[in-house]
């Protein structure tokens, strides 16, 4: 009956889902933020197949209701524990992947597109969404941790706090970051 959920059926769906929930987890930071930007076709269709193993893998082969809300209710649990322990910073440093510079001071670093799995389009239609007009333009483009992208204009000061976090940081020139008072 669609209804019914036996103790080891429940025990199955929490430890399917915990599972789950972990491979993503795991999978993402192999991957990095690329897998949460922005989505072409290829993504989409990708993000939909990924959803439907999670689904199918956690519920098992006959899915009942008592079974997708158990399902739910773990993943809504997972959720807050990892939202929990990403307030302590070092172990959130640990389980996220850190911002990562891709430009700087309108030159693209190659190297840094490719550990984040970017191509060089992907970036210029970054830039034009930022209205940006010329690579001059750009002092530093960020990809988050999210996966979006943070594009900071030349001309304006940064403040060093808000890169403190930023992979590649170093390369920031001095003239670009404003001094905070002591």
């Amino acid at each position: 009956m669609w209804l019914e959920l036996t103790r080891t059926e429940a025990i199955t769906v929490v430890v399917s889902t915990v599972c789950v929930y972990v491979a993503f987890l795991v999978l993402v930071k192999l991957v990095g933020q690329r897998a949460l930007s922005a989505m072409s076709s290829f993504d989409f269709a990708a993000l939909i197949a990924l959803g439907a193993v999670m689904g199918r893998t956690a519920l098992g082969p006959s899915p009942t209701l008592p079974a997708g809300l158990l399902g739910m209710v773990t993943l809504f649990a997972l959720q807050t524990t990892f939202g929990l322990i990403r307030r302590n910073r070092r172990l959130d440093h640990s389980l996220n992947t850190l911002p990562l510079l891709l430009m700087v001071n309108g030159t693209v670093l190659h190297d840094n597109l490719r550990k984040a799995q970017i191509v060089e389009d992907e970036l210029r239609q970054k830039l034009r969404l930022a209205a940006v007009h010329r690579y001059d333009d750009v002092a530093v483009v960020i990809l988050e941790r999210t996966g979006a992208v943070s594009v900071l204009r030349r001309g304006e000061t940064i403040d060093p706090e808000l890169v403190s976090d930023v992979r590649g940081r170093e390369l920031l020139a001095a003239e670009h970051l404003r001094r905070r008072p002591v």
